[in-house]
């Protein structure tokens, strides 16, 4: 967006940020507010970014300037933060000393294997945005187009990908067995499990598993946590007996799934739980949560969803 001029005026000046090959790359769709989805051009760590700048002198009429720069930007906006934008990355070329713009002028730019070590990520609290930035200076109000892109990460998890396999339960009550073939999901995998009933004294009404996910902004004492339920789907209905077995099979492709974030420069998190939720008789609720890794593989990047699973158990009250 073209900022606007004192006193309510618009700015005297169009400008356009076309990258080169925008028509052939591959366009990610994502939600930039609450009920709007725009689409951008996809690029990876080590891209060269280039393009083309065209100004358009609206009406014929004299613009003084005292310059224009272009800007490449990574930033992290935090939305309880407004204002305060974290660029963790900034490359910037002059394009025009001061002068006059009097008639449509065009410059090319290009930030040659540009590091973008982070992913993408549009949040509740949070984005985290590569654009390329146009800043016309003037002596009132400086003219200020951004263009976004979309940038994905393969970042492979450091550790192993053990299997997970765990007893919970209440004493006396309720004990359960979990066991799932891995802790690891990249994007379009599937979990597979199984939960294994050792104990049931409760009467249990049905039973749910769900993906959320968590995402963490800011440092103590300002830190904020918000969870958004990914998927939730019941895998039984009715009461369990001793020894009984329920099988999971959850494909994630289905899903709007990120890469786990940790701790991204220092300001936010978005990691992903398997949530599995036990209702009784008396509509009481007992959950677990266990935490999976979720990471892009090259092989699949043309969909960015994927499956993901992971479990654990724990009441409302406690286990």
């Amino acid at each position: 967006m073209v900022m606007a001029s004192l006193f309510g005026l618009s700015a005297p000046i169009d400008i356009e940020i076309r990258y080169n090959g925008q028509e052939q790359r591959k366009q990610i769709e994502a939600k930039v507010d609450k009920d709007r989805r725009e689409k951008f051009p996809l690029y990876f760590d080590g891209e060269t970014v280039a393009g083309k700048i065209n100004i358009r002198v609206k009406d014929g009429k004299k613009v003084e300037h005292n310059g224009i720069k272009v800007e490449f930007v990574g930033s992290i906006e935090m939305f309880y933060d407004r204002g305060n934008h974290y660029e963790f990355r900034t490359m910037q070329q002059e394009l025009a000393v001061p002068g006059e713009l009097r008639n449509n002028t065009s410059f090319d730019f290009e930030f040659r294997n540009v590091e973008k070590q982070y992913e993408s990520y549009h949040g509740i609290n949070v984005k985290l945005r590569y654009f390329v930035r146009v800043t016309i200076l003037r002596r009132l109000a400086d003219v200020v187009k951004e263009q976004d892109i979309w940038v994905h990460s393969y970042v492979m998890p450091a550790d192993g990908n053990n299997s997970i396999k765990m007893e919970v339960g209440i004493e006396d009550a309720l004990h359960i067995e979990f066991e799932y073939n891995k802790s690891r999901y990249h994007l379009k995998d599937v979990i597979v499990g199984k939960i294994y009933f050792l104990l049931v004294r409760i009467k249990i009404k049905h039973m749910e598993l769900s993906i959320i996910r968590r995402e963490t902004t800011g440092a103590p004492p300002n830190q904020y946590n918000e969870s958004e339920t990914i998927t939730k789907f019941e895998i039984m209905d009715g009461a369990p007996v001793r020894g009984e077995t329920i099988p999971i099979r959850l494909f994630l492709g289905g899903f709007e799934l990120t890469p786990t974030f940790r701790d991204v420069n220092m300001k936010f998190s978005a990691r992903y739980y398997l949530n599995l939720v036990l209702v009784d008789e008396e509509n009481r609720r007992y959950f677990k949560q266990q935490e999976i890794t979720i990471f892009r593989r090259q092989v699949d990047d043309e969909i960015a969803n994927e499956n993901n699973s992971t479990l654990q158990l724990q009441p409302n009250e406690s286990l």
